[in-house]
């Protein structure tokens, strides 16, 4: 098993579904329903992640994602919650929240939200990712292309991880923006990945007219070819 995610909800369906989906992906779960377990797993053993239910039966998410982030200031947090309001989404970023993920959600978002909050604090598993020629080193944030170091914007550097975290997979527009765009309102945001795509295919492809990584799916999405 990879990195240990702790799971907080007190509604037993969604453990269970995030605990399988998560084994899949190669995480370790653990499990609490109530602020009273979430403390005595995290005095057990300290995960690396936590995601947290907004509201629980015996208190406020917001209050213990604040308590947890007051001693473990490192570790990583991701608020899940049915609520979908601007305000509610800014009380949990402020009261220490890396991230905000609303029920219903795709697996696929979530493992991606939790890569982009494992690689910020530095403890993405594996430090090294290689597909072909092109290497992706979390720790030191370096991209080689045929032996070659390529210089990305950070926001390149989080496209290319997501499309080669998911090789093999076809990722949509919409899913891509949701990943890489969190909160963002972005006019036009079609255009706008498409842009950064063109960009990341004239910095790793060989010719970018014709890619052999970077594959378009017409009317879907993208995919990173699986090597």
């Amino acid at each position: 098993m990879g990195k240990l995610i702790l799971v907080v909800d007190d509604d037993p369906d969604i453990i269970n579904v995030l605990k399988a989906n998560l084994e899949l992906h190669d995480y370790e779960v653990d499990t609490a329903m109530n602020c009273r377990e979430t403390e005595e797993r995290l005095s057990e053993r300290l995960p690396d992640l936590v995601i947290l239910d907004l509201m629980l039966p015996d208190g406020d998410g917001i209050e213990v994602c604040r308590r947890i982030k007051g001693e473990f200031r490192d570790l990583p947090i991701i608020m899940l919650t049915a609520r979908d309001r601007i305000s509610d989404k800014v009380m949990g970023l402020e009261s220490g929240a890396d991230d905000y993920v609303v029920k219903p959600f795709e697996t696929l978002e979530l493992i991606a939200r939790i890569k982009a909050c494992l690689r910020r604090y530095r403890v993405q598993e594996p430090d090294v990712l290689q597909a072909g020629d092109v290497k992706i080193d979390y720790q030191r944030r370096l991209v080689e292309v045929r032996g070659r170091r390529i210089e990305l914007t950070p926001k390149e550097f989080e496209l290319l991880c997501l499309l080669m975290e998911n090789r093999g997979k076809v990722l949509s527009r919409d899913f891509i923006r949701r990943s890489l765009w969190r909160g963002s309102q972005l006019y036009s945001w079609s255009r706008v990945i498409d842009v950064h795509i063109q960009h990341l295919r004239q910095k790793i492809e060989e010719d970018p007219s014709a890619p052999e990584y970077i594959l378009t799916i017409a009317g879907v999405g993208y995919r990173f070819a699986e090597r």
